[in-house]
């Protein structure tokens, strides 16, 4: 059994521990809080630039971007993770997607692109054809100028007839306790995939919208030009939206895996001291027992 000394050091490693967990877990709510308002601030924006693009929807068929009469036959992935771990299932529930579509499509030839290092780690363990990672382009730091360079990268993949499908793989915010882990085609666009955006994203009613009686524009010079350069900023848009849920899913379930770790930690201390106060009670005892033995046996 350890002696009571023991014991109190290990109490206050314990304590430590928990007083670090509890600031992670600060610094996760304020990341976590970020990511949420830069979501709400930019839904409107993309609402807007979607119903715009509604009304124009005679034109789509001649846009690359929703044309899926492509001769290839390979798959483009994206699988959005962390750079570390201590988040609980974040980076393992992405990776059990991954795997679940791997097994249902074991036709499809896939290439990757990995946004940080859990998921380029998870590309090389599994013997995977990765064709770009940007680990390390990327920090916390949520700015729109690095996710257009991811945004426009697989752009330029896609629009070069090189994959006939673009599916991003990543952890969709719902609130604090629950992110849900989601594969979504994010090219060629089709009227499902916005439909599916609007609704799990944008949390808009599509059907409203689409049976919304048709805006009148006037656009100079041309229909297909003005839907040729929106297209690429929805896209830019939705990509960065993505990354924003993303990240407000890991900031979320690293602040609740601290908040478990801290409070695990103050549950095992408090079992501590009380085994250090029956250790020290019996310490005591025995040295007083001793004393009075002493003093008894002078007497004699």
């Amino acid at each position: 059994m350890a002696t009571w000394k023991e014991i109190k050091r290990r109490i206050k490693s314990i304590k430590n521990t928990s007083k670090i967990t509890k600031a992670m877990e600060l610094i996760s709510t304020v990341k976590m809080k970020k990511a949420q308002d830069l979501a709400l601030e930019k839904k409107e924006y993309i609402r807007w630039l979607l119903e715009v693009l509604m009304n124009f929807n005679s034109n789509f068929s001649d846009s690359r971007y929703f044309s899926s009469n492509i001769k290839s036959t390979k798959t483009l992935w994206i699988i959005i993770t962390s750079n570390k771990w201590l988040c609980w299932g974040y980076n393992i529930n992405a990776m059990k997607k991954v795997n679940e579509y791997v097994k249902a499509n074991p036709n499809e030839q896939m290439e990757f692109i990995t946004l940080w290092k859990r998921a380029s780690q998870f590309v090389a363990r599994t013997w995977n054809h990765l064709i770009a990672d940007f680990s390390e382009n990327f920090t916390d730091e949520i700015t729109f100028y690095f996710w257009k360079q991811v945004s426009n990268f697989i752009n330029e993949k896609f629009l070069e007839n090189n994959y006939w499908k673009v599916v991003v793989f990543y952890n969709h915010f719902i609130n604090t306790i629950r992110q849900v882990p989601m594969q979504r085609v994010f090219l060629p666009l089709t009227d499902k995939s916005i439909e599916e955006y609007f609704s799990t994203v944008l949390w808009y009613d599509y059907k409203y919208i689409r049976d919304d009686k048709p805006k009148s524009y006037t656009v100079e010079p041309s229909n297909k030009e003005l839907i040729d350069e929106a297209i690429p900023m929805l896209l830019d848009s939705m990509f960065f939206d993505i990354m924003i849920e993303s990240k407000a899913s890991e900031h979320s379930s690293r602040m609740i895996a601290m908040k478990n770790a801290k409070d695990s930690a103050n549950k095992f201390a408090s079992k501590l001291t009380l085994q250090y106060n029956k250790a020290r009670q019996a310490a005591i005892t025995k040295e007083i027992s001793e004393i009075v033995s002493w003093v008894e046996s002078m007497k004699d």
